[in-house]
């Protein structure tokens, strides 16, 4: 069971790893919002389906990991990246079916750590946020 969020003041306190989900298909989101909720101390902030709302909701609130779909209902995951730019941006998660070599090529120009294939590295995802939240709090 996920923590509550508690002031970074309290003695022992443990605040939450927050995790934004850009994601065109509804049944994956909530896939994956299933097995997130697993995961002690991530909690997932909000899901998007398009470029404008991904930026918009990172712009306005604290994510700590963008789990980020390429193909997106308006606008692509690159698109996303190069909208937020490379200051104070979250971490990025691409999570994709288009698992092409120069979609890695761009990825890591654009400084992206982490490319995911939705098929062979389903199991992985929710491995990595919570080995990304343990190197938050250390």
């Amino acid at each position: 069971m996920r923590s509550a969020m508690v002031s970074s003041s309290s003695p022992g306190a443990r605040v939450l790893f927050r995790v934004l989900i850009v994601e065109d298909s509804k049944v994956l989101i909530e896939r994956l919002r299933e097995s997130l909720a697993t995961l002690e101390n991530v909690e997932v902030v909000g899901a998007v389906d398009e470029e404008a709302a991904a930026v918009e909701a990172v712009r306005s609130g604290e994510v700590d990991a963008i789990v980020l779909d390429l193909q997106l209902r308006t606008g692509t995951g690159f698109g996303v990246v190069q909208r937020l730019g490379t200051e104070e941006r979250p971490t990025i998660i691409v999570f994709t079916n288009y698992v092409l070599p120069e979609y890695e090529r761009r990825a890591k120009d654009l400084g992206i750590q982490y490319f995911l294939s939705k098929s062979a590295d389903y199991e992985r995802l929710p491995q990595l946020l919570q080995e990304l939240e343990q190197k938050k709090v250390a």
